[in-house]
């Protein structure tokens, strides 16, 4: 009888060490945009003598690039710079700099292709990366590898890092959950899961906006946003940067 008790004893303190030790341990998550930037932030705060220039780079295709309606470019209207701005109103010393990488046409294959001489040579303290428009080409698998090789290749670096869902294409229901936007959409949540970085999901901001307003008046073509899309973007990147 008292064998049997102490193994039963004994069992129990194995279940019980599992469940509180499974209790401390996190699955994953993507950066909280309160505090993943809490180091740029700071250095953001610094006043000449003691700053420093801070770079964004913005890495991905045509929608970063600024191209409204093709051929048309709309640099500073676009949501790298609208984000400076933002930026700048909030940290009138700093020295910040928009730094855009992106190729209006181009996959993240060929995105990472160049990213070591052509991304991170600007030495990025913060890096955006949106490619997921063109990406369909490729498909999740190929687009994976390549978003997954960014990535790796940016934290060892010490950057930064902020995933972007795609905009919309009005080719696409984006009320659907069976597209191919939506699933990469969903492949790119779990990076930012995956390598605890930062994710501004754009996608999901669209959704929300077509459950209420004709997203036709945020696009600049079928699969470019105007203005007011851009917008819609720079004021979702600036919550990483709010004090």
């Amino acid at each position: 009888m008292k064998k049997t008790q102490n193994i039963f004893f004994g069992r129990l303190r194995v279940l019980l060490l599992t469940f509180f030790v499974s209790s401390y341990i996190q699955a994953p998550q993507k950066a909280s945009p309160e505090t993943y930037l809490d180091s740029v932030k700071t250095e953001l705060q610094e006043k000449w003598p003691d700053n420093r220039t801070i770079n964004l780079v913005f890495h991905g295709h045509s929608v970063p690039s600024g191209y409204f309606d093709t051929p048309n470019v709309r640099t500073l209207a676009s949501y790298p710079h609208q984000t400076l701005k933002k930026i700048k109103k909030i940290y009138p010393h700093a020295v910040a700099n928009t730094i855009v990488t992106a190729i209006g046409g181009e996959q993240s294959e060929q995105g990472g292709e160049r990213f070591k001489d052509e991304v991170l040579n600007h030495r990025p303290d913060v890096l955006f990366i949106d490619y997921a428009l063109n990406d369909r080409r490729l498909g999740l698998e190929r687009a994976k590898i390549a978003w997954e090789n960014m990535i790796r290749e940016a934290k060892s670096y010490g950057t930064k890092i902020i995933l972007m869902t795609p905009t919309p294409d009005l080719n696409e229901n984006i009320l659907s959950s069976d597209t191919e936007l939506e699933k990469h959409s969903e492949q790119i949540r779990q990076l930012a899961k995956k390598y605890e970085v930062g994710l501004v999901d754009s996608y999901a901001l669209f959704k929300k906006i077509a459950k209420s307003e004709d997203l036709k008046t945020y696009m600049a073509q079928n699969n470019h946003i105007n203005e007011k899309g851009h917008q819609v973007l720079a004021e979702a990147i600036i919550t990483f940067f709010n004090k």
